[in-house]
């Protein structure tokens, strides 16, 4: 029996939308490259808000079941806004939009040089990419082997807050900071609050990732120095000591937007840490860091430079990270399918 045909008359009488999928340590990307209704706005943050307001059932339909799941992320490519940029890029969860992403920048900036949309040669090349956070450099390389390898230097990163502390109903107090890296993030040592990072933990990590998040929020509201879209907590960050890797500095487990559990150690994620490490005194600049993952993937982190950013202290990470295509996708929506806008169990 074969069923690799789809007849025309289903593809005919269905919407369609064209996927290539991907992932960053662990961490899914779905590239929707077709079948997405035009963008509207002037800049990328404009151009969030309008897939904010107008074409979220495409996000929950892509990124819910039955056609992801609660943990599914997904990137918009966009044309390029700033002067000198390559593309821009609206990354979309289980919640809504994120600000950046830093496994889907090295996960786009892979595909993309692998599937020759951007040519490699030589030496390598730089990459820019419009991002809501900002314009985000990446570079790429190919090594002696063939090998794609992609980095990217993050928008400026600070320490927003150290050393403070919330009451989390069912947990009790909480010590926390808080670290800006294209998003907000609050840090909490799991190992001084006995929480594993391990992955039979997760469902724990879940719960109290997000009982710490909205009680954060709450004590803690956050204003970004330039834009009020970047004015919110994205998750909390569970940081061990306890690595699977010797020559790891530490795990990373993040949970995000409603419950999501990154893959990754959070590109942004380590961004941010970097610059919260660097502020305490905890690391020199140009000191490259592996913070690992919950499932044992690995990014590399380092501070470049010092930078201020219209009043903050901060610092220019560079990241790099491990990509891989998973696949391609065709979806069809039936217009008689009772879930065109998608659900999701967590």
């Amino acid at each position: 029996m074969l069923l690799n045909h789809l007849p025309t008359e289903i593809t005919d009488r269905c919407q369609q939308f064209i996927t290539l999928d991907a992932h960053t340590e662990g961490e899914p990307l779905r590239i929707i490259t077709s079948g997405y209704p035009e963008l509207k706005g002037n800049n990328i943050l404009e151009m969030r808000q309008y897939v904010t307001k107008h074409l979220d059932r495409y996000r929950k339909l892509l990124m819910h079941e039955p056609r992801g799941h609660a943990d599914m992320y997904g990137a918009i490519i966009t044309p390029p806004i700033t002067e000198g940029a390559d593309f821009g890029v609206l990354f979309l969860h289980n919640e809504g939009y994120s600000s950046m992403c830093g496994h889907g920048i090295l996960a786009l900036v892979k595909v993309a040089c692998e599937t020759g949309a951007i040519e490699l040669a030589g030496e390598g090349r730089v990459i820019k990419i419009d991002a809501p956070a900002g314009l985000i450099t990446a570079k790429a390389h190919r090594d002696s082997e063939g090998k794609i390898h992609a980095s990217f230097q993050n928008v400026d990163s600070w320490a927003e807050a150290l050393d403070c502390s919330v009451i989390v109903e069912g947990v009790g107090e909480v010590r926390y900071d808080i670290g800006f890296g294209g998003a907000y993030y609050a840090y909490v040592d799991a190992d001084d609050h006995g929480i594993s990072c391990a992955q039979d933990n997760v469902a724990q990590l879940i719960d109290v990732g997000r009982r710490i998040k909205h009680a954060v929020m709450a004590a803690h509201p956050l204003v970004h120095p330039l834009e009020e879209d970047l004015s919110f907590l994205y998750g909390t960050i569970f940081t061990s000591n306890r690595v699977t890797n010797p020559e790891a500095h530490s795990r990373h487990v993040c949970i995000f937007a409603d419950g999501e559990v990154d893959r990754s150690p959070t590109g942004t994620g380590v961004a941010a840490r970097i610059a919260l490490l660097h502020a305490k005194g905890e690391v020199e600049l140009n000191t490259p860091l592996m913070i690992e993952s919950i499932v044992d993937g690995r990014m590399i982190v380092s501070a470049l430079s010092k930078s201020e950013f219209h009043g903050k202290q901060a610092v220019i990470p560079e990241v790099s990270g491990r990509s891989f295509i998973t696949g391609r996708h065709q979806f069809l929506i039936d217009p008689d399918d009772l879930f065109q806008d998608g659900f999701m169990l967590r």
